[in-house]
């Protein structure tokens, strides 16, 4: 993922309204919602919605298919995890300690465990 993509990524959450539509697809998981679904859901008219799910789906975020004429919306995993993926790909690099698959320096973990 390159750095473009990222900051389109987080400008498109960075909407109370959009964030909360990507949460409850997220919830929804891979069977989406419809947009009428959503904007009954989310309290949210229609041409608002449009104009959010839009933003998403051009962040690549969220993906659309359709179903007869319904027209689903849900999240890319994927993508998700290519950006939390690109935000800490270099997780204690410069760390005086080594760290964990969780990012926390391996002296403290050991303590945790210990405890």
């Amino acid at each position: 993922m390159k750095a473009p993509e990222v900051i389109e990524a987080l400008s498109a959450l960075a909407s109370e309204a959009r964030l909360a539509v990507y949460r409850l697809l997220v919830k929804r998981g891979p069977d989406g919602y419809t947009p009428s679904e959503l904007g009954a859901r989310l309290d949210v008219p229609g041409p608002t919605l449009s104009f959010h799910l839009k933003e998403l789906v051009r962040s690549k975020l969220v993906v659309s298919r359709r179903e007869g004429r319904n027209l689903y919306y849900s999240p890319s995993i994927e993508h998700m995890n290519d950006l939390v993926a690109f935000l800490t790909q270099n997780c204690c690099s410069l760390a005086k300690e080594p760290c964990d698959s969780t990012c926390q320096p391996l002296a403290a973990a050991t303590q945790r465990k210990r405890a």
